[in-house]
């Protein structure tokens, strides 16, 4: 008899094995895959990102992603816009044109609307913004992604330990940060080059997604230092970003410049502290969404992501 193995859902991701996970709560809302990650505002009325934004084309079927009520379905500052009310919480869904009433109840997986084009930024031709708000508290849509447990071929394993290897060695090749930036940051740690600024396929998710910064890796415990003098915006913790840090250092070549640390072990600040450039602000993790221990470093200028070999020295 075939040997198997039990491996978990990151493992299948991982090889490409199966399709994007289904929610606890029911299914995706679009089939497509992720092309734009939850980004919370540090305050409520801040710069962010409240949802994610999925890909899709114009006409796609979108359901409910849980049984619920549909509460509104019209306009909101021209766009469509649906939104399903769960009990203690509730889906909002654009540009999307419902195709049942207000106060319908629809099941998991119910066809609720069609997707419009309009949404910006999107690679696609369509792309859905997925908002989920507990009470007036915005959170991560792929919060509710549950793992799920299957049976794998005993080659997979080998498959899975063959990227990693892979992904090693290509780390190890690329050697430090690589081209020079403006200097306005210096490092924030001490590692290898991994993943650049753009678009890639995500290492646990398998779908092609816009990674918002660079990743240097390095043993856990490599201690992180504020790239610049800096007041600490917001240090928490979130199911994709792990323990994350946001430092703000001002106005800079004429632009609001913060910058973004993830996946950390833990941090030794609190927001509200005033940092010095090259101060210690934690030490390299792999909390969240991640592969192994490294920094997922990035930079916004006026709210907006940009790359951040641009602004290091």
């Amino acid at each position: 008899m075939r040997r198997v193995v039990w491996t978990v859902l990151c493992v299948l991701v991982l090889v490409g094995a199966v399709a994007p996970p289904a929610v606890a709560s029911g299914l995706w809302p679009l089939a497509g895959p992720v092309v734009r990650g939850y980004d919370p505002p540090e305050v409520r009325w801040g710069a962010g990102h409240r949802g994610v934004d999925l890909a899709g084309e114009p006409g796609d079927a979108v359901v409910a992603p849980a049984s619920g009520v549909v509460s509104f379905a019209g306009e909101v500052a021209g766009r469509p816009v649906v939104v399903v009310d769960h009990g203690t919480e509730r889906t909002t869904l654009e540009p999307v044109v419902a195709v049942v009433p207000v106060g319908a109840r629809v099941a998991a997986g119910e066809a609720v609307g069609r997707l419009e084009p309009g949404h910006q930024p999107c690679p696609t031709a369509a792309c859905l913004h997925w908002g989920l708000r507990h009470g007036e508290a915005y959170r991560d849509p792929l919060s509710l992604v549950k793992a799920t447990y299957r049976l794998l071929p005993e080659e997979a394993a080998a498959q899975v330990r063959e990227r990693a290897a892979a992904r090693e060695a290509a780390l190890a090749a690329s050697g430090p940060l690589g081209p020079e930036g403006n200097g306005r940051l210096t490092p924030p740690t001490v590692g290898r080059l991994g993943s650049r600024f753009g678009m890639r396929l995500h290492p646990i998710f398998n779908e092609w997604r816009m990674h918002n910064g660079i990743d240097l890796s390095a043993a856990c415990g490599t201690p992180l230092y504020a790239a610049a003098d800096a007041v600490v915006s917001h240090m928490g913790y979130d199911s994709s970003g792990g323990w994350r840090l946001v430092l703000s250092h001002g106005s800079v070549d004429g632009v609001n410049l913060q910058t973004v640390y993830l996946h950390a072990e833990g941090y030794r600040v609190r927001a509200g502290d005033r940092l010095a450039r090259g101060q210690l602000v934690g030490t390299m993790g792999s909390t969240g969404w991640s592969t192994g221990c490294h920094l997922h470093f990035g930079v916004k200028a006026d709210g907006r992501h940009v790359d951040p070999l641009g602004w290091l020295s």
